[in-house]
């Protein structure tokens, strides 16, 4: 099977090469993207390794930040390689919002490189649900698309039955830290058990952490024994 793939690879790469989304040179090492591009996008470092907002000076030795030991969120660790702004920015919001499904690809592989390298490997990967309406208005979930790509490289499974959205919150981005917990509260539900122990939520970007807070908490109530969150960028 993983012969059968690496053959698909390289024909692939030979039609049609990887070409860099941002300059248009050929890409490096089977992404669309050149390594001149890919050495330029904006790395969170160093952060807060629970919830990985970014830190002022480095640290030797894994730290939280203020507001995680003030207010310890549901979920264990987090995992965002890049900060929400320039390139990685414009890919999220081009997926998001335009569906350009190319840049889901891009972004997991990013991603599933930074996990290879940081993150324990968890039982399962769950991309953070979407209600039903925002899902049929939309047409697809931004988080499942890049999950794909990830739980392929990293041949882990991917479980999109179990958790359900059952409210469609009201966008998080016009909203303080406070009022977005409040939005969130009961958001989600689980419709099925999660036999794994370990799980990593996986989403697109981390704002103030509300959401994969409320999921976490989900989880940790129905037995799972930790969570982590995988996220592309934090803000």
């Amino acid at each position: 099977m993983d012969l059968g793939y690496n053959w698909l690879n390289i024909i692939q790469d030979y039609l049609l090469p990887p070409t860099c989304v941002l300059c248009g040179n050929v890409g490096h090492d089977r992404r669309d993207l050149c390594l001149p591009c890919y050495r330029h996008l904006p790395r969170n470092t160093p952060c807060c390794y629970q919830c990985a907002e970014r830190l002022e000076t480095p640290c030797a030795i894994p730290v939280r930040c203020g507001r995680c030991l003030s207010q310890r969120p549901a979920f264990d660790d987090t995992y965002a390689p890049f900060i929400y702004q320039g390139a990685i920015q414009h890919w999220i919001t081009a997926l998001k919002f335009g569906a350009d499904y190319k840049h889901a690809r891009l972004l997991g592989q990013l991603l599933a490189e930074h996990l290879q390298q940081t993150a324990e490997r968890p039982g399962l990967i769950l991309p953070v649900p979407l209600n039903p309406s925002r899902y049929r208005g939309r047409g697809f979930n931004q988080s499942i698309e890049i999950a794909r790509t990830v739980a392929q490289i990293l041949q882990l499974p991917m479980d999109l039955n179990s958790c359900r959205r059952q409210r469609d919150t009201p966008h998080q981005s016009a909203l303080a830290a406070k009022q977005r917990r409040k939005n969130l509260k009961h958001a989600f539900t689980l419709v099925k058990p999660i036999s794994a122990r370990h799980v990593a939520i996986l989403d697109d970007v981390m704002t103030t952490g509300a959401t994969v807070h409320e999921l976490a908490a989900v989880l940790k109530k129905a037995g799972v024994n930790r969570v982590d969150v995988w996220v592309c960028a934090r803000a």
